[in-house]
């Protein structure tokens, strides 16, 4: 019975195990295969004033309500050997000299935020052929799944996946393509997530410009797109 039920189950859903089985599921139009490629935050990024009135205030509450302890214990405490050692921190700052250039070309800006690749260039699905601004992508070939097509757009990009990371095999979105120009099919694009591990530079190649923009500046490029991808970004992590 339960067997039964799995294999209604099954054909009732309909998975698709391949890239060739989504597209007819998908119907008619190509796939594109598009990578967010981001690099995380390397420093922690400043507190919200508001959090950091509450921390302050939680602090004083403590102090104020906190254990009194006799003098005598609290006297053995101060008078443990503490060593003859001195430690000088200075912590790294926070703005590079690539944020004083504004230079979006460098993974050393922005440390407190997401970096997102960005191409300049000409992509499928352009108005004429014209050069834009896009993630890395590539139109679906004869790739097995959907997921080696977006290593594939990648890797021609970076000239191999050295110190990337894809996370997971699943889409993080997608999003149908009306095209009025009757030279260009319509298409559907699919977005995948992928990091930088373990570097601060790449070699970036088969395009025109590059940079490596913040959300906020991520958006001011895709202001067709600007809510899809805000949705994208805040809620698929």
């Amino acid at each position: 019975m339960a067997s039964l039920l799995l294999r209604s189950l099954r054909r009732a859903r309909g998975f698709s195990s391949s890239a060739t089985s989504a597209a007819k599921e998908m119907g008619d139009g190509n796939l594109v295969a598009s990578v967010m490629f981001e690099r995380l935050p390397v420093v922690i990024p400043k507190i919200h004033p508001v959090v950091y009135a509450f921390q302050e205030f939680s602090f004083r509450w403590r102090q104020q309500h906190r254990r009194q302890y006799p003098d005598e214990v609290l006297g053995k405490a101060d008078a443990r050997d503490k060593g003859d050692y001195h430690i000088d921190y200075v912590p790294a700052p926070r703005i590079t000299e690539a944020d004083r250039t504004n230079d979006q070309k460098s993974l050393q800006r922005a440390l407190d935020n997401k970096l997102y690749l960005l191409l300049y260039g000409n992509t499928y699905g352009a108005p004429d052929g014209k050069s834009i601004w896009h993630f890395p992508e590539k139109i679906y070939e004869n790739e097995e799944t959907m997921r080696l097509c977006a290593e594939s757009a990648l890797k021609s990009v970076l000239g191999g996946l050295d110190n990337t990371y894809f996370v997971g095999n699943a889409t993080m979105a997608h999003m149908a393509v009306k095209q009025t120009d009757s030279s260009v099919s319509s298409f559907k694009r699919f977005f995948f997530k992928s990091q930088v591990v373990g570097t601060t530079k790449y070699h970036i190649g088969k395009c025109k410009d590059y940079a490596w923009a913040t959300k906020d500046e991520l958006l001011e490029y895709f202001l067709e797109h600007r809510d899809f991808l805000n949705k994208m970004i805040i809620h698929i992590r």
